[in-house]
């Protein structure tokens, strides 16, 4: 059975149609009945990857074609998400790269790529979307062969199949300009070129690359079996990080069929299959042989960059809209993320209700936030901070990320001067299509903020992407945003007509009629200073009337911030209180004395 057995991940970049062509491999294997009826996306199971189109959490699903079973591994294609890339690659023998035949090779894909391409894994390209205006899928088979050679890809890596079609559209072939009804070229190319799963013989092995949990029977292991075969019942060694032996008993073997999963006795060495029984395990360890138990090399995840403090809820209005408000919460739930969450490190501080979370960058970080907020969480959260190291001579090194923007031609000066001011370096200009294509260097404390002004500089039309490159020596200060904030001074709904009045003081975050409290952060200042403002004064009444007196009130709309937007906007000095309905700025210190009080200490 082994023999008939392929492993493949599906890598590429974010909203090059992934998740859409594993729709299409589902429906054209037949695993539904005819009775069965399954929406878009069909592995985008949660609301956040829906709302987002993005694949955050890796999956699998095994389809099957000719008598040959093939197992397919649906990986995020954001570099945020490559804790969840990293170990998923373990399962694979080979990768189908998916590149748009507009955009090609983006600045995700080489990440993810690279990190396939280091582990052995044969590739399949597929040049998707063909059926695009200005599509160029003939110079993007060119530019993923360079890519590959740059990224030193062996001779029998760089001698890949590739195909072309339109996953939307459901269709593949060896030819783009011809036209098919279906994506069997596909199956058929990963049933020719990539590598069986071989059968090693010997004591059993897998490796845990992921958990899943199940209310009947607590925490499943999931993973490939390496070596050996695994039989229900057995008696194993769990072998963890700190070189300990646990010993642990099979209770169930489940294999992957289809979307869901099948019991099994046994399974063999090259088959992904999930584990239940055992307890106490962590993603990385190797269960082994009972007597003579042998560990396979953890898998390795690039370290975090960036931190931010995680905190209760002490706002006025703590405690009306979550129900997990306690340190107790907030701590469990962080410690439990790093379970599954790779690429997370969670450290407590001095103070009790207070962690510090590490993490790949805002979109990881945010994504951890959202979810928490969406089961009921009130927390908040400081300004993320980028990590520093010092190298042997003491210098100061910070993260560097390369920055790729595509922009029409006439905003690309706006793009150019506002990366360049954050400590930007352009490294490429070329036309792309009707746009310019443009690739930066930057430090990643310059990236904080920034997509907010490129957007509006352009507006709404630049597509930025950016991946983490190394630690290069420290850029010297970067300027943060120039306009104060405006604070309010009690508590209490605002008034239209007080609004109205402060208009000309700035921009307003809220609306009339809106509940605030004193010290939330209601709007930006046109000026560098905070300035403290009561907007709950409503307007002297009386029974005077005068013509031109009584102006309709005209008020701007409020200022919307997405969560990510609203965590990069935050100064040094300010929270983010983050409930399932709402997401408020505010001063750490909400009283204006003690405002004032530590800025004439800090002076």
């Amino acid at each position: 059975m082994a023999q008939n057995i392929r492993n493949i991940a599906i890598i590429a970049h974010v909203d090059h149609g992934k998740t859409t062509l594993v729709d299409k491999i589902i429906h054209a294997s037949k695993i539904f009945d005819a009775h069965q009826h399954f929406d878009d996306l069909i592995l985008d199971n949660n609301d956040l990857e829906r709302e987002r189109g993005i694949t955050i959490v890796s999956k699998n699903v095994s389809v099957r074609y000719k008598d040959v079973k093939i197992n397919i591994i649906d990986t995020p294609g954001h570099a945020d998400f490559g804790g969840e890339v990293e170990r998923v690659l373990k399962l694979a023998d080979g990768v189908l790269l998916l590149v748009d035949a507009f955009e090609g090779a983006m600045p995700q894909t080489r990440f993810v790529l690279g990190k396939a391409i280091d582990l052995g894994l044969k590739p399949i390209v597929v040049v998707n979307k063909v059926d695009k205006e200005n599509c160029r899928p003939d110079e993007v088979h060119e530019q993923v062969f360079d890519l590959m050679f740059n990224l030193g890809a062996s001779e029998d890596q760089l001698d890949f199949v590739t195909l072309y079609g339109s996953s939307k559209q459901g269709w593949m072939n060896t030819d783009w300009k011809v036209k098919t009804d279906n994506i069997t070229p596909l199956l058929d190319a990963v049933v020719a070129s990539i590598p069986p799963a071989p059968t090693l013989e010997g004591t059993p092995q897998m490796q845990i690359t992921s958990l899943d949990y199940s209310s009947f029977v607590g925490r499943i292991a999931i993973g490939r079996v390496h070596r050996g075969t695994l039989k229900e019942g057995a008696n194993m060694s769990l072998m963890k990080a700190d070189g300990s032996i646990k010993k642990v008993k099979i209770r169930e073997l489940h294999v992957f069929e289809g979307l869901g999963r099948v019991k099994v006795n046994e399974v063999s060495s090259g088959e992904i299959c999930a584990v239940s029984g055992i307890e106490g395990f962590d993603i990385g360890d190797t269960l082994a042989d009972f007597e003579n138990p042998e560990a396979l090399p953890r898998i390795s995840i690039d370290e975090p960059t960036m931190n931010m403090l995680f905190t209760i809820n002490n706002s006025p209005f703590f405690g009306k809209e979550g129900k997990f408000v306690t340190s107790r919460h907030l701590r469990d739930r962080l410690f439990k993320e790093t379970e599954k969450n790779l690429a997370l490190r969670v450290e407590a501080t001095d103070k009790e209700d207070t962690f510090l979370v590490f993490g790949r960058g805002i979109l990881h970080l945010s994504v951890l936030i959202e979810t928490m907020r969406r089961e009921g969480y009130e927390l908040q959260v400081g300004q993320p901070q980028v990590l520093f190291k010092e190298d042997e001579n003491g210098k100061r090194l910070e993260p560097v990320e390369l920055l790729v923007v595509d922009v029409p031609e006439e905003s690309a000066g706006k793009v150019i001067e506002l990366v360049s001011m954050r400590k930007g370096e352009m490294t490429i200009m070329e036309p792309k299509g009707d746009l310019q294509h443009l690739e930066f260097n930057i430090p990643s404390r310059g990236l904080i903020g920034l997509r907010n002004n490129v957007l509006t500089a352009t507006g709404g039309e630049a597509i930025m992407n950016h991946r983490f490159i190394g630690y290069e020596e420290h850029k010297g200060p970067i300027p943060g945003r120039i306009a104060g904030s405006l604070i309010s001074l009690e508590t209490g709904p605002g008034t239209a007509y007080t609004i109205d009045k402060m208009q000309d003081r700035g921009s307003f975050f809220v609306d009339p009629g809106e509940e605030v409290y004193a010290g939330q952060v209601i709007g930006e200042h046109t000026r560098p200073n905070d300035l403290t403002i009561n907007i709950q004064k409503g307007k002297k009444l009386t029974n005077m009337r005068a013509s031109g007196s009584d102006d309709n009130v005209k008020i701007v709309p409020k200022r919307q911030f997405s969560l990510e937007e609203a965590m990069e906007y935050i100064q040094k000095d300010e929270y983010l209180e983050v409930t399932p309905k709402s997401v408020r700025m505010r001063k750490i210190l909400l009283d204006e004395n003690e405002r004032l009080r530590y800025a004439k200490q800090a002076d």
